[in-house]
This record gives C-alpha cells, sequence and structure tokens, in this order.
C-alpha cells in the first residue's frame, strides 16, 4: 500500500490549498461567443468524413436542428430547408468531420494555467468537442463536476467535459486500501456524478479485483496508470485479467513482455527523480521480447479478447526523442503562456519537467522505444483492439489543442491509416466513454440522430493532419512563389453551438500577452 499512499498524500497536498488559489473559476459564456444553438442551421457544400472510416462523400449539406443532425443531403439541400434555416454556413471545398474525442485530459495547477478557460478554448479551437477529465482537478473540493455540468448547459465556453476521479482521491475517508473500502469509495465516487475511475498503481490485486468489479456493477469505466511503483505486483496483463477496461500511456505494457521475470534498474535508480525515472523508461523496451515471439502475440491476444481499450498518449512523451524541436514549437510563441513555458523549463519539481541533463543517449533510446510501442499499439489494432486519443496536455512542452493534433500525428506515425486516425478521434473515443453504460455513443460520427458536434476545416486532413493545427500548415505557393499558412479549424460545433475557432485562438492570444505584460 506504500505507494497508493504517497499518490494519495500528494493529492492530499494540492487539496489543502483553498481552491481559489488552485484555479480561477470558469467564467461565463459571453454573449457573441459562439452561436446558437439554431432551430436550424445548415452547412452547405461539404466533404463529410463521418468517422467510422467510411472514406470521404461530397458536397453534402448538413442540416442541423437545435442540437441533432437532422438530415444529410448529398448534392444540396432543398430550397425550403435553406429557405427555413436560421443560419446557413457556406463550406463548398472544406471538410467535416465528427467532433475530437480526447480521452486524457488535465485542467487544474494554477502554477501553469491559473484560468481553465485557456485550455478549454485551446481544444474547442482544435476541434475536440468532448473530453475525459482524469481528473481535471485534484483533491476534494475542485469543480470537476460542477465544470461538467455548467459545459453540458453551455452557459461556458467548453468541450462537453466528462469527469473520472482518480482512485481514492477527493474524499474525506482516507486510502481505499482494503476491497470494502475500495468499494465504499467507488460507491461514493459515482453518487458525486464522475463517469468513471482513473487508478494509479499501489493497490493490491484485492483492492484492485474490488474496485474493478464495483465500477462495472455500477456502469462506470476504468482507466489505470500502472506506474512503475506497483506494477511488479500488477502489470498491465494482471491489470486486464481482473477487470481494467482501458490502459493509458506506456505503463505496465512492457512489464507485461519481459523476458525475466522483473525489469533491471541500476544501482542508483531513483523513481522519485523523474530523470532516473523517465531515462530508464526508454530502457525497459529492450528488456522485452520480440513482435511475433510468443509471450507477445499471448499478451496482445489477451488484450483484444478482453476488449480492452488502449489510449496511448504517444504525444505527452515525445519531447524525450528530441528535446531542442520540443522546446520550439511554433505555437509556443503566440499561444503557450509564459507561465506553462516556465513549468515546462527543467526542474527538480515539477512533474514532468524532467530534462536536467538530458543527452543524445536519452534521445537515442527513446527513439528506440517508441519503436516497439508503435508495433504493439499497430499490432492490437490489427487485430481488432481499439485504439483511442488522448493528449495529456499541460505537460513535457505539450500545450492543449496542439498537442491532440500531435496525438493524431503519431498515431499515424505508428501506422494506422489516416482513417483509423480520424476514427481512433471519432467514434472510437466516444465508444471507450460509453460502453461502461451499455449504451451507443450520442456523438462521434456525422450520421442523422447524432449530437451536432462537428469540425469543419478548409483542407483535407485525411491528406495532412498538420492541417488541424491552429497554427496551420506552411505551404509554398508554386505559383507565386509565397510562404502560405494554410488550414487551421474553421468552425467548431459543439452542442449544436457554432465556435469560430480563429476567434477563440485569438482570446487565446490575448490571454498569452496579459499574462506576459504583467511581467
Amino acid at each position: 500500500m506504500k505507494a497508493l499512499k504517497i499518490a494519495l498524500a500528494a493529492l492530499a497536498a494540492l487539496a489543502t490549498q483553498p481552491l481559489a488559489a488552485q484555479m480561477e473559476r470558469v467564467p461565463d459564456r459571453p454573449a457573441g461567443e459562439g452561436e446558437g444553438p439554431f432551430g436550424k442551421l445548415v452547412i452547405r457544400g461539404v466533404t463529410v468524413i463521418e468517422g467510422s472510416g467510411a472514406p470521404p462523400a461530397g458536397p453534402i449539406d448538413i442540416v442541423i436542428e437545435d442540437n441533432l443532425i437532422a438530415a444529410l443531403y448529398p448534392g444540396g439541400a432543398p430550397a425550403g430547408e435553406l429557405e427555413t434555416a436560421q443560419r446557413v454556413v457556406d463550406a463548398n471545398g472544406m471538410y467535416a468531420l465528427p467532433g475530437f474525442v480526447d480521452v486524457h485530459g488535465h485542467n487544474g495547477d494554477a502554477a501553469k494555467a491559473p484560468n481553465p478557460s485557456y485550455g478549454y478554448k485551446l481544444w474547442l479551437a482544435h476541434g475536440v468537442t468532448t473530453v475525459r477529465g482524469v481528473s481535471f482537478y485534484f483533491g476534494a473540493g475542485t469543480p470537476d463536476i460542477a465544470d461538467a455540468r455548467r459545459s453540458a448547459a453551455n452557459t461556458i465556453t467548453a468541450p462537453r467535459l466528462i469527469p473520472y476521479a482518480v482512485f481514492g482521491d477527493k474524499w474525506a475517508g482516507g486510502a481505499p486500501d482494503t476491497p470494502a473500502k475500495a468499494r465504499e469509495w467507488v460507491r461514493w465516487a459515482k453518487a458525486q456524478g464522475y463517469w468513471g475511475v482513473k487508478f494509479f498503481n499501489g493497490s493490491s490485486p484485492e483492492v484492485f479485483a474490488a474496485a474493478f468489479d464495483e465500477a462495472e456493477k455500477l456502469q462506470m469505466g476504468t482507466v489505470a496508470h500502472l506506474a512503475q511503483t506497483g506494477v511488479a505486483e500488477v502489470n498491465a496483463h494482471k491489470a486486464v485479467e481482473l477487470g481494467l477496461d482501458d490502459v493509458t500511456h506506456f505503463y505496465g505494457h512492457f512489464e507485461s513482455l519481459l523476458k525475466d521475470g522483473l525489469p533491471y534498474y541500476p544501482e542508483d535508480y531513483n523513481y522519485f527523480d523523474e530523470q532516473s525515472r523517465f531515462g530508464w523508461v526508454a530502457r525497459l523496451a529492450p528488456q522485452a521480447v520480440e513482435p511475433g515471439e510468443a509471450k507477445w502475440d499471448e499478451y496482445v491476444d489477451l488484450l483484444v479478447d478482453e476488449a480492452v481499450t488502449l489510449s496511448p498518449t504517444f504525444n505527452i512523451y515525445s519531447a524525450s526523442r528530441d528535446v531542442m524541436r520540443a522546446r520550439s514549437f511554433d505555437w509556443h510563441e503566440r499561444y503557450t503562456l509564459p507561465s506553462l513555458m516556465d513549468f515546462y523549463a527543467p526542474s527538480a519539481t515539477n512533474h514532468g519537467s524532467y530534462y536536467k541533463d538530458w543527452t543524445s543517449e536519452d534521445e537515442v533510446a527513446w527513439r528506440g522505444f517508441y519503436a516497439k510501442w508503435f508495433d504493439l499499439v499497430k499490432d492490437f489494432h490489427d487485430r481488432g483492439g481499439r485504439v483511442t486519443a488522448g493528449s495529456d496536455p499541460g505537460y513535457i512542452y505539450q500545450t492543449w489543442g496542439f498537442a491532440y493534433i500531435g496525438e493524431l500525428e503519431m498515431l499515424r506515425e505508428a501506422g494506422l491509416s489516416p482513417l483509423a486516425v480520424i476514427r481512433a478521434a471519432t467514434l472510437d473515443g466516444a465508444r471507450s466513454l460509453y460502453e461502461p453504460m451499455d449504451k451507443e455513443p450520442p456523438m462521434g460520427r456525422i450520421a442523422v440522430g447524432q449530437l451536432a458536434d462537428l469540425v469543419i476545416v478548409p483542407e483535407n486532413p485525411l491528406a495532412n493532419l498538420k492541417v488541424l493545427y491552429g497554427t496551420g500548415h506552411t505551404r509554398l505557393n508554386r505559383e507565386t512563389g509565397a510562404i502560405e499558412q494554410v488550414g487551421g479549424v474553421r468552425w467548431t460545433v459543439k452542442d449544436g453551438i457554432l465556435f469560430d475557432a480563429p476567434a477563440l485562438l485569438a482570446d487565446v492570444a490575448r490571454m498569452v500577452e496579459e499574462q506576459r505584460a504583467t511581467r
């Protein structure tokens, strides 16, 4: 139980601070920020990438009534539909996708970004209309549920917020370190309004099994970050056998595939020194069996047979293979808060700011680690496993929104086809959230009867995912010789409300400039 108690102590330390000192309250959505919902909104002439893996089709007119897709008209809607619409958006030549689902979000650290609207607007500006918070905030008294309800009522500018609570966090009942206490905590979390539970490692197999079982009975989802501190007892293989729904990050996978029983760490390894911790993560890959070996195949088959979801969050660790590139992303100057850049800088205390003496050898090791990690996820996907897209933003040079598009690029790098990447970001992400409740999701594809969550972009993301970044894509105009920025999301529709993505980005840029001016 030591690892669990350490994790809960860290969360308790956050909870002892007054809420106002941690994060500001999300301001109400101002008048004019987002139009609608309308009795009837028509998106005209768009090419539809509908989310299930079907190929693009267009031009199509999409008719939205209030918050539902009411009709799809290939070639154009009847005149009567246009005449009775309160708003018509000319999207000729553009592409429409279902609203993106980010299955791994956080938004609660005043040292990085004190106003939650900063992250919420960056998500929306990149087409993310649903986010699972794991958790959005840490500690007791935090507004995870309040933010989710305000977003559902569209009184704040934010994606749809799906709140998960970290196992043992947020209540005053002490560490859930017995099976009975684990069940009690899960019931408590359900009663508060949480949709699911995020687990860190450190519990005994018996406690995990009780918590997973209770969550399943209550139709709550479960996702786990199986940290090194507890993985000797419960790796991903064991957690899946005990009933886990979703493995996030890479934790627990390679420990399930070791050639020997336990991983090797050098005698000076220190988990609490994050450079040591993350430097040695990459050295796990050579200790694991190779793709195609019996142990590898048995493990992948187990994940598929148990209908586990993988949310790899490749992008959050990508700086480890090229930290100089991550420090100089072209969006930092305009869209990354100075306080966030301070947090990203090498630090002895800030989580994920571990590049205190990061070497070429560390980066080479991480590139090798990614190669095997990509192989694992691709193999799982090819055998029918579900992969989703999660960004885990606010750490390691990964700023909200931009980090999500980076994750889509890395899913492509792992070998998923462009259409499979979009499915991971839309339908499969939505299904992973609603499946624990035995429901088909109300969003995730462009189809009649689905919620009106859409991303509308001027360029084709199947040809180039970079056109989804808020900064767009740099292209040479071969006719004029001019260097142009193309792409960027033009409109995000969430709950039938039409958001001007460039205007949201401009507001974020204003936040950055205001903070910079105070310095």
